[in-house]
């Protein structure tokens, strides 16, 4: 079955055409010239800011004119995953996809559902001549994804609507009305290290098989972090046999929980085996505690003749290093005590990189409050510090504060009630949403968020359910119908 044909077109017509486009995060050069395009051919007002924003105004159709003016908001770039098996260039090829039941997927690689999807809504909007809606601004931010420069950049007075509907929830039953903040973190330096010919082997050590997943709204369910199972697997190693540490290479983008992290160590050709047996008997009993959440994780390791004279770390040094990662907090740091099932405060290990002695540890930092925001970064800083690493925080976000009883949360509401006969989940989320930075710039404006199902997002087994985006498409409409 072909992305054409499937119902609703307005949206997967549009999407199959801005996911023929490469839009990484920083790089949307090539989207933002299709989407000004897109407007421009329509003959609506379309502009674009000095940083890459992209804003296209549609009139009121017949009889909602004196209805308030809308903002619907999506982000034009996506996280760019694949797997390690996967031969694809971001950077030229466009999303391959296909349908599978009732979800639709991407080849080995993510997806861009998020947000693409409501970036093509927005545009089946914009280019219908026969939906009822009031004045729409269509407002197409950029880099959400690695530091919300987009939303962070906004201008005053760009935007005239009283109400927005961001279109970044990934779950259709879900009215979002609040999200976390976040604050990247990076520790860098240098570590001792020495020359070394009396290690003739090295040892590479794999972690692969792990879903990944979003950072934010995947934090909680158990799922394997690459980097933390490799650095426990190292910390076994070191522990018991005579290695030095050669080399770290794992995860990627600070908002994915890393799917695979590889480690080389080096050794003396007599003991190689038996770190590899060691290795293989540590899968076995971590593979067992990720039965349920992580069922094709696989810890592996593969031996190879080391070729002349090695740089590696000293013993000391490499004990503090492996100490100071595994010591690093991943995971749910704070569940809300105010919102039922939601977490508050959170941390994500997502990159660790060491060559030649020279390290980059990155994280990203995740609450709904600023203090405890402030407090795990802290905690982060002091454990890195006790290798001597420089710690810098930057990407520094707002959370965006939920208003339960306001206007637009209850016409929301209802109007899903009303369509669906059961009630919708009003809700914080724990990923980043743009809504509180454009709240900062634009105080007055009530803002909810919907979004069609999405699983998996910022991994390449990102999927989006058909049925649930028709449903979503279904609530779009009559929510423009109903603007106050």
């Amino acid at each position: 079955m072909s992305i054409h044909t499937l119902e609703p077109t307005a949206i997967w017509s549009h999407f199959a055409a801005i996911n023929a486009i490469p839009r990484a995060s920083k790089k949307e050069e090539a989207i933002i010239a299709y989407m000004l395009s897109f407007g421009e051919s329509l003959g609506l007002d379309t502009e674009r800011d000095e940083i890459g924003n992209v804003l296209i105004r549609k009139p009121a159709t017949a009889g909602y004119e004196s209805k308030s003016r809308l903002v619907l908001q999506a982000h034009l770039d996506m996280v760019h995953q694949k797997n390690a098996d996967k031969d694809f260039d971001f950077a030229t090829q466009g999303i391959q996809m296909g349908v599978d039941g009732d979800w639709v997927r991407a080849d080995g690689t993510t997806l861009g559902a998020d947000n693409g999807l409501g970036v093509a809504a927005i545009m089946g909007v914009l280019a219908s001549k026969d939906i009822a809606h009031p004045a729409i601004e269509a407002l197409f931010t950029i880099d959400e994804e690695t530091g919300m420069t987009g939303a962070k950049s906004l201008k005053p007075n760009w935007l005239t609507g009283q109400y927005l509907l961001n279109l970044d929830t990934e779950e259709d039953d879900e009215i979002t009305i609040g999200c976390a903040g976040g604050v990247d973190v990076t520790a860098t330096g240098a570590l001792s290290v020495e020359s070394n010919d009396e290690y003739n082997a090295l040892v590479h050590i794999s972690v692969n098989g792990l879903q990944g997943g979003h950072s934010g709204m995947d934090i909680n369910k158990g799922l394997g972090n690459a980097n933390k199972l490799l650095m426990r697997v190292l910390d076994a190693v070191i522990s018991e046999a005579d290695v030095r540490l050669y080399a770290v290479d794992g995860g990627g983008l600070r908002n994915a929980i890393p799917r695979e992290a590889s480690a080389t160590v080096a050794c003396r050709a007599a003991d190689a085996a038996a770190i590899q047996d060691h290795v293989k008997s540590l899968d076995q009993i971590i593979a067992k505690e990720y039965a349920h959440t992580e069922p094709n994780l696989k810890i592996s390791s593969a031996g190879e003749e080391a070729q002349g004279k090695l740089t590696v770390l000293t013993r000391d040094t490499q004990q503090k290093f492996v100490a100071a990662c595994n010591a690093a907090h991943h995971g749910v740091f704070r569940m809300s005590p105010v919102f039922p099932d939601l977490v508050e405060t959170s941390n994500n290990v997502a990159r660790i990189v060491l060559k030649d002695g020279k390290y980059t540890i990155l994280c990203l930092t995740r609450s709904a409050i600023q203090s405890s925001k402030d407090y795990l970064a802290m905690i982060l800083r002091s454990t890195f510090e006790l290798i001597d690493a420089e710690v810098a925080f930057s990407g520094e976000y707002p959370g965006w504060e939920p208003e339960p009883d306001g206007e637009l949360v209850r016409l929301t509401a209802d109007t899903y009630k009303r369509l669906f006969q059961e009630d919708p989940q009003v809700c914080a989320g724990h990923g980043g949403l743009e809504c509180g930075l454009i709240g900062e710039v634009y105080p007055d404006l009530k803002m909810v968020s919907i979004g069609p199902t999405i699983h998996g997002a910022h991994s390449p087994d990102e999927r989006a359910s058909i049925s649930s985006t028709a449903k979503f498409w279904k609530f779009l409409l009559e929510l423009l119908k109903n603007t106050p």
